[in-house]
């Protein structure tokens, strides 16, 4: 079984924005919680429309971090763009 798809399961099966807030601060470590939310906030930048630079500077992080995430949001079918942007 993938452990991804299980994970994506059960987060989806859970209807308390709080539960599943304390699940992923109960899975992962301080420092992987903070790799994700770094990421969730590069990719909720570029969604506004904030340039790749201005993000780096703002967040101090390098361009290398911000390019999957400009990528990802390019593409007509990512889930993460739509999740961002429910109206296109």
């Amino acid at each position: 079984m993938d452990r991804l798809a299980d994970i994506a399961r059960i987060l989806a099966n859970l209807t308390d924005p709080q539960a599943v807030e304390r699940l992923l601060r109960e899975l992962l470590t301080a420092s992987e919680a903070k790799k994700l939310s770094l990421r969730w906030e590069i990719v909720r930048l570029l969604s506004e429309g904030r340039s790749q630079r201005a993000i780096a500077r703002q967040l101090r992080v390098s361009l290398c971090n911000i390019t999957r995430g400009a990528r990802e949001l390019k593409k007509r079918e990512s889930v993460l763009r739509k999740v961002l942007h429910p109206d296109l």
